[in-house]
This record gives structure tokens, sequence and C-alpha cells, in this order.
């Protein structure tokens, strides 16, 4: 007997199958390729407000980040 969660994945991958036949294959495009950077307004804007921002780790190697004016709250 299927679980609810066993119900709603088989429904799920149903209904991709379906799309898939109407719209076609997802197009990921090239992987090869690099990036390209429009360095517009948007981009300035996005990289302006990262730069508050820091990254870290923590003891299970889980990435977050942290305001550089902040301190992060303790682990428990």
């Amino acid at each position: 007997m299927m679980t609810s969660g066993e119900k709603f994945v088989d429904k799920l991958m149903h209904a991709t199958e379906k799309f898939k036949k109407v719209y076609g294959s997802a197009d990921q495009g090239d992987m090869d390729s690099p990036v390209v950077h429009r360095h517009d307004d948007f981009e300035d804007s996005s990289d302006e407000q990262l730069t508050h921002f820091e990254e870290r780790t923590d003891s299970d190697g889980h990435h977050y980040a942290v305001r550089k004016d902040e301190e992060p709250a303790e682990e428990h």
C-alpha cells in the first residue's frame, strides 16, 4: 500500500511526464559555456547588497550568510 507521500510523488511524476509530452524536454543549454554577466544596474545593485554579507559554515558543513555587522546566533 502506498503512503500519502508516495502517492503525491507518483502523481507528480505522471504530471511531469504529461508536461514533457506537451512542451518537450527541458532545455538545460550548454553546461560548458561560461556564464554571461550583463554588468547592468540590476547586477551592480545585487553585487553591492551582497557586500554586506559574509558566508559562514557551521560544524555540520552547512553554509549560511550573516550580515557583516551582526554576530550569528549560538548553535544549539
